[in-house]
């Protein structure tokens, strides 16, 4: 399905290090080039060197021959509108690795706050940066959750119930169709994956309860929020769940009861974890436990996605 690209205007770039060509400067990838307004991304020093920091992890994942700070550095992205124009549009952002490409699509569906949120995009460029072709749809269609108002408040609910199901799901169907013409059936890869947050992770159930292990081969749900634990025999695709104790919005018996209805899911519940920890920890604490939930996820992809 044909998409439009347009330049980000939400990362800034930055020059390269001393004795390091620019991001930009690398081919484009063949097969999924990006427009010639298209931008690479780069970051401040200090917020480059944290990412590169991130990608190391106490838990042990597959070896990579490829410098983890040169890796996060050659980083492109590209604003996209998948489905075609009016109503049927769905505005997304593309991150796609330039130097260590896997060639391996994922699917990465938000929190309450949107496509466009900090944290959800450096999430994803994380990602990115080992190797992933990573997609973040805009699941509100313009209008997420704002993080100056408190999710506890009748205003919520509202917002939340206009949020239709249905349109939610046609807009994450038709993304995953993009990802199945860009990457499988062009035959740039034989697998997919999807992570999802909170809300996101909530959807990444239903998804792949939909999907029936026809395009994913894999799942990574981070607290999901308000999942249906009825759907757990209807997951095909392997699914990694991963949640504190202490998260009210993601209860321990939801995720146990997902896990058991599935025959191929595992859980990971952190304890003395609260809600996002793993996306936006609060405290060293939960810092610590967000790089072993990362290395966790990704030696779950790399297992079933890779290998």
């Amino acid at each position: 399905m044909a998409a439009a690209v347009t330049a980000p205007p939400s990362l800034p770039r930055a020059p390269p290090r001393r004795g390091q060509r620019a991001a930009c400067s690398c081919s484009p990838l063949r097969w999924a080039a990006l427009a010639p307004g298209a931008a690479c991304l780069s970051f401040s020093r200090s917020r480059r060197w944290d990412v590169a920091r991130r990608c190391s992890s106490r838990t042990e994942v597959a070896s990579s021959s490829v410098d983890d700070d040169e890796a996060c550095e050659l980083v492109s992205g590209a604003d996209l509108v998948i489905g075609g124009d009016g109503d049927s549009a769905v505005r997304a952002y593309l991150l796609k690795a330039v130097k260590n490409n896997n060639r391996t699509g994922v699917l990465l569906l938000s929190d309450i706050f949107g496509f466009e949120d900090s944290a959800t995009r450096d999430f994803a460029y994380r990602v990115a940066c080992h190797g992933y072709n990573v997609l973040v749809p805009d699941l509100f269609r313009g209008n997420p959750w704002k993080r100056s108002l408190p999710s506890e408040t009748d205003g919520f609910e509202t917002w939340l119930a206009e949020q239709a199901p249905e349109k939610v799901s046609s807009d994450i169907d038709a993304c995953t169709k993009w990802l199945v013409d860009e990457f499988t059936a062009a035959g740039v890869s034989r697998k997919l994956g999807v992570i999802g947050f909170c809300y996101g992770g909530g959807r990444l159930v239903e998804t792949l309860a939909r999907d029936g292990g026809v395009s994913f081969s894999a799942g990574v749900c981070f607290y999901g929020s308000r999942m249906d634990a009825s759907l757990g025999p209807r997951l095909a695709a392997p699914v990694l769940f991963v949640c504190g104790d202490g998260d009210p919005l993601c209860p321990v018996e939801t995720v146990r009861e997902l896990e058991a209805g599935s025959s191929n899911a595992k859980a990971v519940v952190y304890a003395g974890r609260g809600h996002a920890f793993a996306h936006r920890p609060q405290s060293l604490d939960d810092d610590g436990d967000a790089e072993d939930a990362f290395a966790l996820m990704r030696s779950w992809l790399h297992e079933h996605l890779l290998a």
